[in-house]
């Protein structure tokens, strides 16, 4: 299951990147998430993160490894849980008037079981979370 925006922001691409790779600020622009700790890395290419995030009303912990750093253009970080893998994919490409437009990616791999039932009862939520967290990457980059 996966969810897919384009959209564009005022901000130089490697302004974007920068803000982007750092997956702390998921903080800042993930409306579920609470907390991110960075763990191990330098911010780079096998980076890794302890999120904390809310989703349907449950408490969810993943650790995400950064596994692309492409400077400028690509980001890809993978969370896992045990129980389910969250791949989020960004492509960033540089805008004739300077700004950026951002492709964004988020995978969703379930367990057998979850993943029979996640369309039915996940699948309703992630058009509108994919749409706040469009909204607030675009005011944090504003």
């Amino acid at each position: 299951m996966h969810v897919e925006r384009t959209f564009s922001v005022p901000r130089p691409v490697e302004d974007v990147f920068a803000y982007l790779g750092d997956f702390t600020t998921t903080e800042q622009w993930d409306p579920g998430t609470r907390s991110t700790t960075r763990t191990s890395g330098d911010g780079g290419l096998g980076t890794t993160y302890v999120n904390n995030s809310e989703f349907m009303g449950r408490a969810v912990e993943l650790t995400y490894e950064t596994v692309t750093f492409e400077a400028p253009n690509r980001l890809q970080f993978r969370g896992r849980n045990g129980r389910t893998v969250a791949t989020d994919s960004m492509s960033l490409t540089a805008l004739p008037d300077g700004g950026t437009s951002i492709h964004y990616r988020a995978d969703f791999d379930f367990p057998l079981l979850i993943a029979l039932v996640a369309p039915v009862v996940v699948g309703r939520r992630l058009p509108g979370l994919a749409d706040e967290t469009v909204e607030q990457i675009k005011r944090c980059l504003a």
